[in-house]
């Protein structure tokens, strides 16, 4: 479920405009009224904001909140007005192109191809072409190396069902085949990367459970206890976005705020992706698993007007 709170009545796009128009005039911004606009429409009534914003005043609402805004604030609404699709592809680029290739940085790809609908990734991939003249595929080849590099590419090429069929003996048969390779630690094996890029998430869910039931622990354990490399990181975010996306941003939230410092980056990147999808579920998840809130865990460490905005997605009134 979505945290993302619409108002009852929404204003018309052409007034949401004008209201961001003034935010912006004068020696210093409007922030509140930012926030309480923008962090208040669903995608497709930022669309429409977007278009409005150009037409009426022949310039864009991105440049606009480029120059108006600065820092993690900046950076987090403009994330959220982008189309999702554009959002996405601009990550996964900002993700291969860092000099740092750590799990921190591969989850976003991962994040894209398994825990998003198939209509979503294709999307993802043709705006990637567009912004960036060249495939995901291409970039992921440049940026990343084997064997994460095969397994990597292998997801964003997918296109899976998406509809609930399971197979129920399928799902023992390739359990088997997950097993034998994690037991030989070949976690790139061409079978297990074709059992999971290709099989819907019902069918891989049931696989996962198939495998629990019969081996006695859940796949997850098994691939960590293969080893403290990068692949095994990888492939374990692929179990969890692929099973149970709450437990993996629920996990990725929490990482972004102990320690000493935040890791704005990928508490933004949580957020602004899941609040119109599941950030309610991840918020339990969080919950079962911190036994305590995430809400106060971010108001505690963060603050200003990217505080206000973040909050604001997670369906508090600002």
């Amino acid at each position: 479920m979505a945290t993302l709170r619409i108002p009852d009545v929404v204003p018309s796009p052409a007034e949401d405009c004008e209201r961001l128009n003034n935010a912006f005039q004068g020696l210093g911004t409007d922030e509140k009224a930012v926030i309480r606009i923008l962090g208040r429409r669903n995608a497709g009534q930022r669309k429409k904001i977007r278009e409005t914003y150009q037409q009426l005043y022949n310039k864009s609402l991105i440049d606009c909140l480029i120059s108006e805004l600065s820092g993690d604030f900046r950076k987090a609404v403009i994330l959220w007005t982008y189309d999702p699709a554009e959002r996405d592809a601009r990550l996964a680029n900002e993700a291969l192109k860092s000099r740092k290739k750590s799990i921190i940085q591969l989850q976003v790809i991962v994040e894209i191809a398994c825990a998003s609908s198939p209509h979503h990734l294709v999307a993802v991939r043709q705006a990637y072409c567009s912004l960036f003249n060249c495939s995901l595929e291409e970039d992921i080849i440049s940026n990343v190396s084997p064997p994460v590099q095969k397994i990597l590419v292998s997801l964003v090429s997918s296109y899976r069902y998406d509809k609930e069929h399971v197979d129920y003996d399928m799902a023992n048969m390739e359990a088997a085949i997950l097993r034998k390779a994690i037991e030989a630690k070949k976690l790139d094996d061409d079978e297990v990367v074709r059992v999971l890029s290709t099989r819907n998430m019902f069918q891989l869910a049931q696989t996962f459970l198939c495998y629990k039931n019969n081996y006695g622990k859940s796949i997850d354990q098994e691939i960590m206890a293969c080893g403290k490399g990068i692949l095994e990181s990888v492939m374990k975010v692929v179990v969890w976005c692929i099973d149970s996306p709450e437990k993996h941003f629920a996990e990725v939230i929490k990482a972004s705020i102990v320690g000493l410092g935040t890791d704005e980056d990928s508490l933004t990147r949580a957020i602004v992706c899941r609040a119109e999808i599941d950030l309610m579920n991840v918020r339990a998840e969080y919950f079962n698993t911190n036994k305590s809130s995430m809400d106060n865990a971010i108001i505690d460490d963060t603050s200003g007007d990217y505080k206000d905005f973040l909050v604001t997605l997670l369906g508090a009134n600002i």
